[in-house]
């Protein structure tokens, strides 16, 4: 690999993947022959060998895929497609962050200017051992860019699914699916209600009842139960009839199954055709009707699901404005109102699953539920707001903490420093004393580490970004401080920002600053 001249991205283990690949043909070819000699497809090896040989599909698809890089633009190949973007049309390189089993898979994506935003098959990145590998021929790819095209960014920007450039096709399919289980089971309400209702007032058929009415009548027949079966897990449960009279077996439940015993004489409920109770000595099974508001209460159940989702996209929507690369806030206000939502719409929707307009106190049940969904839908509005760093600036005048008090503020370097020294710290601790980072919340300074704020000059804060890391809340800001020369990121609430900063400012202006110790 020349950075000067081109980068060329193959896969890592090449000669292992070609092995492979050879072991796969050599199953194929196994597999045609056994085939041909035996006469017959369905044997255990040939399934082997079909399943060895779609494998070595899979191997050689992994081991020709390369990527170059050089003055004319970016080349990708693979087995089945290629592509050719010259740098006047790539507008940005960034990596996005991909949830993996173990650790996150970070790839290379390209931004086009007509939009596009086609990923690199390579380089890629799946733990910590390959990670500076990436690193490595992303730079290269990156300066390349420089040298031949006009990058819009000055930094790396880390796509992740909390960012804004990411799509919610998924937000949205799982949304409109969950809308549309909603509609039918609401459907269903009014069907398994009167089915309910007509079973509840269902009476005994009498002499004059025409054949044609039996039906809507509960008529009785004698049988002896001959044998029981209890299933296991999943599996249904049985019960056996002597002579098949008037059926030979039928599903009833486990504990139904086990409270009749073989020769029990047993009095069976028709009614609409289906055995529905079955009456003993010593034990009655009756089938469990599903009424309307079981139905009712899963519409309503798949609707609040369908929320959450939504409220994802919405926010997504909302920050369209922002780079591609900002951490949205998190959609957690809106489950909570969600939340806040079920407790009361659950219960209405099981106790009137037909609608509160029956009586008032439904209705009137209905109607402050709705007034304080709307309340809580606001407060998630309003805490999911995006707030930038001019907003934090003006409303976190708070004032320089006084010496005898301390206050620990949750706030994190995530740079390794003589006074963070491997990420120990999780907060800063203010006043009695000059700011210090500590492993704990207080009280006391115990293993507290002084912050040397004669060598730090902040020189921009922003919002959070995809490659702060996972550690960073949503809702956070990153003061960007230069260290004697050295760049460092303080991540924090807007609002604890904003105080950190200003005692970083007090105590580098008072004399012998740098001199005294926690």
């Amino acid at each position: 690999m020349n950075e000067a001249q081109h980068v060329i991205c193959r896969p890592l283990k090449r000669r292992a993947l070609w092995c492979l690949v050879a072991l796969g043909t050599a199953a194929a070819v196994a597999t045609a022959v056994r085939a041909v000699y035996r006469g017959t497809l369905i044997d255990v090896w040939v399934a082997g060998g079909l399943l060895l040989a779609l494998l070595g599909l899979v191997f050689l698809y992994a081991a020709t895929v390369q990527v170059i890089a050089d003055a004319d633009g970016l080349r990708s190949r693979t087995l089945l497609r290629r592509r050719n973007m010259p740098w006047s049309d790539i507008a940005d390189l960034r990596v996005h962050l991909q949830s993996g089993r173990n650790q996150d898979i970070h790839r290379v994506g390209v931004l086009l200017r007509d939009g596009r935003t086609p990923r690199l098959p390579l380089p890629l990145s799946g733990s910590s051992a390959d990670r500076p590998e990436f690193d490595a021929q992303l730079n290269a790819l990156r300066a390349l860019h420089r040298r031949h095209g006009a990058p819009e960014s000055d930094h790396v920007p880390v796509l992740s699914q909390r960012t804004a450039g990411r799509g919610s096709a998924v937000a949205k399919l799982l949304c409109v699916l969950l809308l549309a289980g909603a509609g039918l089971a609401a459907w269903f309400v009014p069907v398994t209600a009167s089915q309910k209702q007509a079973w509840m007032s269902a009476v005994p058929c009498t002499a004059g009842t025409t054949a044609a009415e039996r039906g809507e009548c509960l008529s009785t027949q004698v049988a002896v139960v001959e044998r029981t079966e209890v299933g296991q897990g999943k599996q249904s449960s049985w019960l056996y009839f002597a002579d098949d009279r008037p059926l030979n077996r039928l599903t009833v439940s486990r504990e139904g199954a086990r409270g009749f015993r073989p020769g029990d004489e047993v009095e069976l409920t028709v009614w609409r055709g289906e055995v529905r109770v079955v009456t003993g000595e010593h034990h009655t099974w009756q089938e469990h009707f599903t009424g309307g508001g079981d139905v009712a209460v899963i519409a309503a159940g798949c609707a609040l699901a369908a929320g959450y989702p939504g409220a994802r996209v919405l926010l997504r929507r909302r920050g369209r404005g922002l780079p591609d690369d900002e951490v949205l806030p998190s959609a957690l206000p809106f489950a909570g109102a969600l939340f806040g939502t079920a407790v009361w719409l659950l219960p209405l929707c099981y106790l009137h699953p037909t609608g509160p307009l029956g009586s008032a106190v439904p209705l009137a049940w209905a109607a402050s539920g709705t007034v304080a969904t709307l309340g809580m839908l606001a407060w998630a509005w309003h805490a999911t707001r995006i707030r930038t760093p001019e907003d934090a600036g003006d409303a976190g005048g708070a004032g320089a903490f006084e010496e005898e008090t301390e206050r620990f503020l949750a706030a994190r370097f995530l740079e390794h420093t003589d006074y963070n020294p491997h990420d120990f710290g999780t907060h800063i601790v203010l006043g009695s004393g000059p700011p210090a980072v500590t492993p704990h919340s207080g009280p006391g300074r115990f293993a507290a580490r002084r912050i040397p704020v004669e060598r730090l000059t902040v020189t921009r804060i922003r919002r959070a970004r995809g490659g702060d890391g996972e550690t960073v809340h949503r809702s956070w800001h990153i003061a960007e401080i230069d260290d004697a020369g050295e760049p460092v990121r303080l991540a924090a609430a807007p609002a604890d920002l904003t105080r950190i900063i200003q005692e970083l400012g007090r105590y580098r202006r008072l004399p012998e600053a740098g001199r005294a110790r926690p």
